[in-house]
């Protein structure tokens, strides 16, 4: 990859020695000759990362996600270095950033493209996930009717807690925990999985790329939320459906050139007594 020349950051000062992470670390670039740019809140103001080389995010994956949207649109390539705790977005560890941060610089490291989802809830009401989009109702403690089409064709209906709407990214977050599947990140699908389902036969269901899928409220007298990232809500039109699809943007992910998603999976979600942790003895 091209050297990095212009490099911003954006550090969540509520995690442990994240200040002083990034202050070493924009010295290191400042010594290679790199100009730097940094900001201490997230989402950032627009245009923040344009003309940027790269984005180094210095906090967990939550402060990941918060800067994905503008560093999507500005097609800059983010180097996630973790401070929070299971950091599946946040690929590089502290340690990891300092030793392996020159040779970054240099651009000895490979770009993964990941999917978003781009959702409408109505007339100027949309935005991008790189996680999920759930939407549920209202009130916590209400179970929704939701009827689901795809590509004009009728899905089925549900009655449930909620559905979540998944790139294979955001497939080893709430979808891994409300029992979907895991998904490589670089496969262009949506995984649709309902929150607690009114009915034994319900499963996740994987749609395609290039899918429209629309979600109607059947449920009267009652109000959605529509979550994006679980950072930001979108308002609902009443008398318009959720629309969701893959969206055209790309998020550019910062690797080193050994790294393995299966490796990191197995290690974050503590995979063990198989095949693999055999072949070590």
């Amino acid at each position: 990859m091209p050297p990095i020349r212009n490099l911003a950051f954006v550090v969540n000062e509520q995690k442990a020695d994240a200040p002083e992470l990034a202050t070493t670390l924009m010295a290191l670039a400042e010594d290679a000759g790199v100009a730097v740019k940094r900001a201490d809140s997230y989402p950032v103001a627009d245009g923040f990362l344009k003309g940027q080389d790269a984005c180094c995010v210095i906090g967990g994956d939550g402060t990941l996600l918060g800067i994905a949207r503008e560093a999507a649109r500005e097609q800059v390539p983010i180097i996630g270095v973790n401070r929070g705790s299971l950091g599946f977005l946040t690929t590089f560890s502290a340690d990891e950033a300092r030793s392996h941060f020159t040779s970054l610089l240099k651009g000895e490291f490979q770009v993964t493209h990941r999917s978003l989802l781009e959702c409408s809830t109505g007339p100027g009401q949309h935005d991008l996930a790189l996680n999920d989009v759930l939407i549920k109702d209202e009130v916590n403690s209400r179970i929704v009717h939701l009827e689901v089409f795809a590509d004009g064709e009728l899905v089925t209906d549900y009655y449930c807690d909620g559905l979540i709407f998944s790139t294979p990214t955001g497939s080893t977050a709430y979808n891994l925990s409300a029992g979907g599947p895991l998904i490589h990140p670089t496969a262009d699908v949506i995984a649709m999985t309902p929150i607690c389902p009114h009915t034994l036969s319900n499963r996740s269901i994987i749609f395609r790329d290039g899918v429209k899928l629309f979600v109607h409220n059947r449920k009267e007298h009652s109000r959605l939320l529509v979550a994006m990232d679980g950072q930001r809500n979108l308002k609902v039109c009443e008398t318009s459906p959720v629309e969701i699809t893959i969206a055209k943007q790309r998020l550019l992910l910062v690797q080193r050139l050994d790294y393995s998603h299966f490796s990191v999976v197995r290690t974050k979600l503590k995979w063990s007594g198989g095949y693999a942790e055999r072949r070590k003895t």
